[in-house]
């Protein structure tokens, strides 16, 4: 019996699904995500879930059409861009992770008493035109009566991944930026974080699990394994304070220090940034259209229900 078990074992991983999941970047953005890993829910669930970095939207949503990868992990908008170009295999939103956009407003100079009516006349280094983070950008700049294109000069032509270093490096008065780059161009004086666009913008699908309308049909029980980890890393998270949630992710963080970590997830938990379930709800695919419209990148409106299903995200949350 005794010599057995390891046979058993091993018989046991053997019969773990692969899934392979893409993730539009690498992230405490996506915490819950690593935690569904760390914390062993994946496994619990018969689950072997690779999770690779697919650099962007339009590549994350190349693999998934290629079947590169069988979910992809970036912003719902992407999923409304595919489908107005037609596809008879449209990519299907079926579990919501981040439900606020996750960047910040950073200043050059330190600002006592910040008013959004200080980026007037000033150089503002915003994100990449027609993703999330510039459509929520020019969104919350127009909620405060700033006109991008008049009020202010809008840097739009640097790439994702030079922005951080075109601030620091002297371009701008102003910067929106993710996190830990925000926490530590503080830390280190480069900048001051003096707003939170995620806060300023309201509950919207940010990020969300989607696939192909024919993979969730014909790997139902996986998508609903895959789903139910991930509402149990959502409630762990919620539940767990930020230097445990940061422990946990350590290993898929090693360059960023433990404290940026902390300060970087307590950040985003205190303005709500990670769903505590996955159910992606009609009010919010409605504030995602409105921001797409907005900043004139809605190519249609496109129905709740023809590109999102929270049949699973419903069940598992019971």
């Amino acid at each position: 019996m005794v010599l057995l078990i390891p046979l058993a074992a091993c018989g046991q991983k053997d019969k773990l699904t692969k899934v392979t999941v893409g993730e539009v970047t690498h992230s405490l953005f996506y915490a819950p995500l690593y935690v569904a890993s760390s914390e062993g829910f994946f496994k619990d669930e018969g689950l072997d879930v690779n999770i690779k970095p697919t650099w962007g939207g339009d590549k994350t949503m190349t693999a998934l059409l290629s079947d590169g990868i069988d979910i992809g992990l970036v912003g719902s908008e992407t999923s409304i861009y595919v489908y107005a170009q037609g596809t008879r295999d449209p990519i299907i939103n079926f579990a919501q992770l981040t439900q606020t956009d996750g960047t910040f407003l950073v200043s050059r100079k330190a600002v006592e008493n910040f008013s959004w009516q200080d980026l007037k006349g000033s150089t503002f280094l915003g994100q990449r035109k027609g993703g999330m983070p510039q459509m929520v950008g020019e969104f919350v700049l127009k909620n405060h009566g700033i006109d991008p294109k008049k009020d202010l000069k809008l840097i739009q032509n640097i790439d994702f991944a030079n922005i951080a270093n075109a601030f620091a490096s002297g371009t701008g008065d102003y910067v929106q930026l993710f996190e830990p780059t925000a926490s530590i161009f503080e830390k280190e004086g480069k900048g001051h974080i003096v707003a939170s666009f995620g806060k300023e913008s309201g509950l919207v699908p940010y990020t969300s699990f989607m696939s192909k309308q024919s993979f969730i049909k014909n790997n139902k029980e996986t998508v609903e394994k895959f789903t139910r980890a991930i509402y149990r890393a959502q409630q762990w998270v919620d539940s767990h304070s930020a230097k445990e949630i940061a422990a946990s992710i350590k290993a898929e963080f090693k360059d960023t220090p433990a404290d940026i970590s902390e300060t970087v997830i307590a950040r985003y938990k205190e303005q709500g940034s990670y769903a505590t379930n996955p159910i992606l709800d009609e009010k919010e695919w409605a504030n995602l259209q409105n921001i797409m419209k907005e900043a004139g990148e809605l190519p249609k409106e496109v129905g709740y229900k023809t590109l999102v299903n929270t049949k699973i995200a419903n069940s598992v949350s019971k």
